[in-house]
């Protein structure tokens, strides 16, 4: 019977910022379209809470099912380790997308009905990563599905949501965001890339090689922060975004470096923190120029 503790690390909270950081920029954009509206924003964070959490049991269950976490150095992995039974795994991860299926419910009706289909298709692309017949994460397409829907799903429907409106800002604001949880993903397989090659699941690092995918990390970080430029040039406010750039250099002088195994922990753990400082500073500054 795995413990609390375990729980806790197979829920993986190092990458709750990548639930957080879009609502907080969705939420900055729907503010500076003069929109805001503190209850749906709540019911968006709940949402992608609960979906993160919901993604990361299915994947433990996924691929420890499938002996892909046969060999790991990155967090604790339930099935596994054995610490839990791929049914009690599986019962977490479907208990999560409950509630964020309850939680969207609520959204929608406080918006719009047509978010539960997005919602649905949230679920879907959530539990289709790694789990299925065809998961795409297996095929190299996880970064493409990662940018679409934690960066342009969640920030323009967490706008949406508040303003009831399809704005261009929500879907310029999106790519900060999307690329910084992008590039989560990146130095998390760039970690797993010998036992991801060993087991059969395609990422994008194994498809790319260790020195371009650490080459595309970097390229990521630093195109985010291009993107707050370039909204800037019109919000000048929105450039307090750039306040987070200095937590980029630990991660990716790791990264650069050669970084292997626990330095990549770190600095996943480090590109997690970017994202939530980033998120926070650039929704500010996002707020402020209405």
């Amino acid at each position: 019977m795995a413990t609390p503790s375990q729980w806790l690390a197979g829920a993986r909270p190092r990458t709750l910022p990548a639930a957080i950081a879009p609502v907080l920029v969705g939420t900055g954009a729907a503010a500076a379209l003069d929109g805001f509206r503190a209850v749906p924003a709540l019911l968006a964070l709940v949402v992608a809470l609960a979906l993160q959490v919901a993604v990361n049991y299915a994947n433990d269950y996924s691929d420890g099912t499938r002996g892909t976490d046969a060999d790991r150095v990155g967090p604790m992995r339930l099935v596994g380790s054995g610490a839990a039974t791929p049914r009690q795994v599986l019962a977490a991860a479907l208990l999560s997308f409950a509630v964020a299926g309850v939680a969207g419910l609520g959204l929608a009706a406080m918006s719009s009905w047509w978010l539960v289909a997005v919602g649905a298709a949230c679920i879907a692309a959530a539990w289709t990563y790694t789990g299925g017949p065809l998961p795409y994460g297996y095929r190299a397409l996880g970064e493409v599905f990662v940018f679409v829907f934690f960066g342009l799903v969640a920030v323009v429907g967490t706008t949406f949501a508040q303003t009831r409106t399809l704005a261009g800002l929500a879907f310029a604001a999106a790519v900060p965001p999307g690329l910084l949880i992008v590039a989560i993903l990146v130095v998390n397989n760039l970690r797993d890339i010998a036992g991801d090659a060993a087991s059969g699941k395609r990422t994008l690092a194994v498809v790319a090689g260790d020195r371009a995918t650490r080459v595309g990390y970097v390229a990521l970080v630093v195109a985010a922060f291009a993107v707050i430029i370039g909204i800037g040039i019109a919000r000048p406010w929105a450039l307090l975004g750039l306040a987070a750039a200095p937590f980029a250099v630990p991660p990716a002088r790791t990264v650069l470096a050669g970084g292997r195994g626990p330095a990549l922990i770190a600095a996943l753990a480090g590109t997690g923190l970017l994202t939530l400082l980033a998120g926070v500073t650039f929704a500010a500054g996002l707020a402020l120029s209405g």
